[in-house]
């Protein structure tokens, strides 16, 4: 079997990696989403959402650049472009959306494919030996299904 330089098998981080740049291409969806209704969101919760929603864009660009150098990180080049980007993502697009309860449900619907996506690569990352992926992924998806719980629970709805 075939190594990688960082004692990864080669193959196996070939897809991981492939992974992990359909992850980014959601992310970079989800971020554009965050930004939309941050600049957007109208009404009495205002204050309130427009902070939340920047601290959630804020976290999801950073975590972008943990993708990408992770793509690096195996060996292979991220994708870049927003051509590529909507051409692969499955995260709903949000265009237009001020009002509160469709905001909050647009983040919901986009971190639920977020979840699926990262817990097939921590499924994948554990069988591979990749600690590095698996130990960003689990991560992750431990926040997200805490902001999933918030915003269930600002909407009133069970998670």
């Amino acid at each position: 079997m075939k190594l990688n330089a960082i004692g990864l098998p080669a193959a196996q981080s070939k897809a991981l990696a492939a992974d992990l740049n359909f992850l980014l291409a959601n992310f970079q969806t989800y971020y554009q989403n965050l930004r939309g209704i941050h600049w957007n969101i109208r009404g009495r919760s205002f204050f309130d959402l427009h902070t939340k929603f920047e601290e959630l864009y804020n976290d999801t660009n950073l975590k972008v650049d943990m993708i990408a150098e992770r793509v690096l990180t195996l060996g292979e080049t991220p994708l870049h472009t927003f051509a590529d980007y909507t051409r692969v993502s499955k995260v709903p697009v949000g265009k237009d959306v001020s009002k509160d309860e469709d905001a909050i449900r647009l983040i919901v619907d986009s971190l639920k494919e977020l979840l699926v996506l990262e817990r097939k690569i921590l499924d994948d990352s554990d069988r591979a030996g990749d600690e590095g992926t698996n130990a960003m992924m689990s991560d992750f998806i431990t926040e997200q299904e805490k902001t999933v719980w918030m915003m269930k629970a600002w909407l009133a709805e069970q998670v």
